[in-house]
């Protein structure tokens, strides 16, 4: 099987900037490589073994410390697993699963057991929202709890839009190399600007291999097997998948959920937003969050 990476030097190059991130944060972690039908996973682990477990998933074209970033002080109450999901620009296997069938859930399913995890929490951003919703519907036992931050599965924003605004800047950077087109890719997705994301996928744009496969949305029967918890954040001015009808949705598939409409969120949240879903996740949890 051909790499997902282009070259060994562009490989070298984003793993790099992963390490740099990891070492940015200052936290006391661990690597675990679990290995799956799948490929081996690998995961960055912090907290304390005698917290409960929270596992962490990232969107697509990121890697683990992106996610342990966004929600920092979750490890001072979780024992947090970040995980590197497979065929991204990470240190997971370069194992693409197909978005149409049930792998993404089977394989998150089977890192869980290997773990040997109970009454986890689910905690995801935007490409997650399908991995995480995939494992409910294949196996849902071994969770207690989950939160999606803008989640992919449910609704799709509208493909000419996302043509012009998402994915022209980002050929016509691969294109040119030159990084306004990267800014403005990250305008559309970002509400606050994010210099390590501008770094991190502009090398990603030019060394990884992509999947721009279309997002399936998931089935009404499907969504019908899921009894577990959900909250869903949504983000109102969200391209990919727009907020107030992702809401409409979710309302429908998820009676039992619960629902956060960030009004003036893009995709990516801001930094003030993020501390707000942290301290949600953490309140729902019944600990105490720590202020920032």
């Amino acid at each position: 099987m051909a790499s997902l990476f282009k070259s060994e030097s562009g490989k070298k190059e984003i793993l790099e900037l992963y390490d740099d991130k990891l070492r940015e944060l200052e936290i006391v972690y661990q690597y675990k490589t679990v290995d799956t039908s799948y490929g081996a996973t690998n995961l960055v682990v912090t907290g304390s073994a005698s917290n409960p477990p929270l596992i962490i998933i990232h969107g697509s074209n990121a890697c683990a410390p992106i996610s342990l970033e966004t929600y920092p002080n979750l490890s001072a109450q979780f024992q947090v697993f970040a995980v590197d999901v497979l065929a991204q620009p990470n240190k997971s296997a370069e194992t693409r699963l197909s978005m149409e069938d049930d792998s993404y859930g089977k394989w998150l399913n089977e890192v869980i057991a290997s773990l040997e995890l109970e009454d986890v929490t689910l905690v995801g951003f935007s490409f997650a929202g399908l991995v995480i919703l995939k494992t409910l519907a294949d196996k849902e036992d071994r969770i207690k709890e989950v939160f999606l931050a803008a989640p992919a599965y449910l609704v799709n924003g509208n493909p000419f839009v996302t043509l012009l605004k998402v994915f022209l800047p980002m050929k016509l950077y691969q294109i040119t190399k030159k990084r306004k087109f990267v800014e403005k890719f990250l305008n559309e997705i970002f509400t606050e600007r994010d210099e390590f994301a501008i770094k991190y996928l502009s090398k990603v744009f030019l060394h990884f291999r992509m999947d721009f496969t279309p997002v399936p949305v998931i089935s009404t029967a499907d969504a019908g097997q899921i009894k577990t918890p959900i909250t869903l954040i949504a983000a109102g001015k969200d391209l990919l998948f727009p907020g107030k009808k992702m809401v409409a949705r979710f309302s429908k598939l998820f009676p039992f959920g619960n629902v956060v409409l960030l009004e003036n969120s893009k995709h990516v949240q801001n930094r003030t937003n993020n501390r707000m879903i942290q301290e949600l996740i953490m309140r729902k949890s019944s600990v105490t969050p720590i202020s920032q």
